[in-house]
């Protein structure tokens, strides 16, 4: 935490503020700080320095809930830092981040609040590019998941533990599609993109409940492979926290309405100028 000057009456007593921050991560190299490339931390840092909420990150205590790899989402990322202007930050910080990442809420905490260490539990949401054949088999077998359980076979687990515990799973639809819910108090690295991808296998005829159980049993003749980041967003990060919202951040609220027309748009020029759309047309 930044001290007080305590020469300066003026400047009133640093808090320890936490804020839940959403962001597309097409754009983010991750959301970890990195020297050479655009991360999360390093855009919402910046504007809390352009916004004098601190000077020294470091000293700040900046910190995270965790991390997101590269092209994936998040509406329930949760920072910390100390800041002697909490409302200017719920204020002016929306007006200082870039375009793809908004603060949506912020909360007041102890001085000693660490959103990775406090945080009781995390819920990830992965949402399928292609529907699935049969998503009521791949909700069934989502239950085997449940509890606490080895991922060696569904994650990058290198020298961490790989026992994580399960509280909630679930597949659903949503229009057209299908997506996976899972809540865990921590995950490993690719951990939910494995999930998400064995359960896809299951969806399609190619596993069965059966198949994953073994794969948390025993070992396996070879890993399952993470589904692409695109479909992944850190749904929410629980710290036990009451936020007091913040205002609609309006420049990222019309940013995002911008791209849902680009896409619309695309989806429909890709549909017409594909190869085989054109050849189609000349019979």
């Amino acid at each position: 935490m930044e001290k007080d000057k305590e020469a300066d009456p003026a400047v009133p007593r640093p808090v320890r503020l936490a804020a839940r921050v959403s962001y597309l991560g097409t754009r983010f190299y991750g959301s970890q700080q990195q020297e050479s490339e655009r991360t999360v931390e390093g855009e919402f840092i910046a504007a809390c320095q352009r916004t004098s909420l601190f000077s020294d990150w470091r000293a700040a205590g900046f910190c995270s809930a965790g991390r997101t790899d590269r092209g994936v989402h998040a509406c329930g990322q949760v920072v910390a830092f100390s800041t002697a202007y909490p409302d200017r930050a719920r204020e002016a910080l929306n007006r200082q981040l870039p375009l793809d990442v908004w603060c949506t809420a912020t909360a007041v905490v102890a001085d000693t609040f660490h959103p990775r260490y406090d945080a009781k539990s995390r819920t990830y949401r992965y949402y399928f590019s292609e529907a699935p054949k049969d998503p009521l088999a791949m909700d069934a077998a989502a239950r085997e998941f449940l509890g606490e359980h080895n991922f060696t076979n569904f994650a990058r687990v290198g020298d961490k533990n790989p026992y994580r515990k399960i509280l909630a799973i679930r597949v659903l639809t949503e229009g057209k599609f299908a997506f996976l819910e899972v809540k865990a108090e921590s995950f490993l690295w690719h951990q939910v993109r494995c999930m998400a991808a064995a359960l896809f296998s299951v969806g399609n005829g190619e596993l069965d409940a059966d198949g994953i159980r073994l794969m948390l049993e025993g070992p396996a003749a070879r890993a399952v492979q993470p589904a692409p980041a695109e479909g992944l967003i850190l749904w929410d990060t629980d710290c036990g926290l009451t936020w007091d919202p913040i205002p609609s951040a309006d420049r990222s609220a019309t940013y995002c309405t911008e791209l849902l027309r680009h896409h619309a748009l695309m989806e429909q020029v890709c549909r017409v100028v594909r190869p085989e759309s054109r050849e189609q047309e000349k019979r």
